[in-house]
């Protein structure tokens, strides 16, 4: 069984948007975060999804969600005081209608051109691996500083930037999460370094470039660049 947890629990504050959360903000007359949804909604292998939303938001999102037909979407829950209490929630909520064993995949709801055949990848990687993250290569150099000076220059052949989905047997990521409360260990970046830190071995699923998190005004005009090019392969077959 392939669940997916849809994280939009974002203000959208770098967007600089005052009336809604930039996951609610209208992208070619329809909502971000279903132009997300609709890629595991339309996906054969996932059989359910749980969004951590905005409590305010839930009742707007579940309209939505309606209109959209999108009815993979086994619960709305409220997000957490951080981004790992709120994956945490989804999970257990996840966890309310899936066994220890099946797969979960953790995803922005501002990510939206996650594509089928990552999502295939993904799941793919967690049956054969085990836990794994989405990376795409690092295309500069990375360099690490100490008050200004740099201090190391990283091979960038062996640097890649962390993406997603971030995909794990559910069980094993509840386990972490568990730990996690258990020693007061309340602020990791997200399920992978907390997955790392516990000891658990991370795989990479190579990603797709326009696989972007929209979370800047700029944000807004490469989604449109990347939808007319998508829109040009399909007429065109390109």
């Amino acid at each position: 069984m392939t669940n997916t947890l849809i994280f939009a629990g974002g203000s959208g504050t770098r967007m600089n948007s005052r009336a809604r959360p930039k996951q609610f903000l209208q992208f070619y007359g329809k909502e971000l975060i279903i132009h997300t949804l609709e890629n595991f909604q339309n996906h054969p292998e996932v059989d359910g999804i749980v969004v951590v939303c905005i409590a305010d938001w839930i009742p707007y999102l579940e309209k939505l969600l309606e209109k959209y037909e999108i009815d993979k979407v086994r619960a709305v829950v409220p997000g957490g005081a951080t981004g790992q209490e709120s994956i945490y929630k989804g999970l257990c909520a996840i966890h309310e209608y899936a066994p220890d064993d099946s797969i979960v995949l953790v995803h922005d709801g501002v990510r939206p051109f996650v594509n089928e055949q990552l999502i295939s990848d993904c799941i793919k990687s967690v049956k054969e691996h085990g836990s794994a993250i989405t990376v795409t290569p690092a295309i500069e150099t990375i360099v690490t500083t100490d008050n200004g000076k740099i201090t190391s220059i990283t091979d960038r052949s062996k640097c890649y930037h962390a993406k997603a989905p971030q995909c794990f047997i559910l069980g094993e990521l509840l386990k972490a999460h568990n730990k996690a409360i258990k020693d007061g260990n309340t602020n990791m970046i997200d399920s992978g370094s907390l997955m790392k830190f516990y000891g658990y071995e991370l795989y990479t699923v190579m990603g797709n470039f326009d696989n972007i998190k929209i979370t800047t005004p700029a944000d807004f005009y490469i989604f449109k660049a990347l939808c007319e090019v998508r829109e040009q392969q399909q007429i065109f077959g390109l």
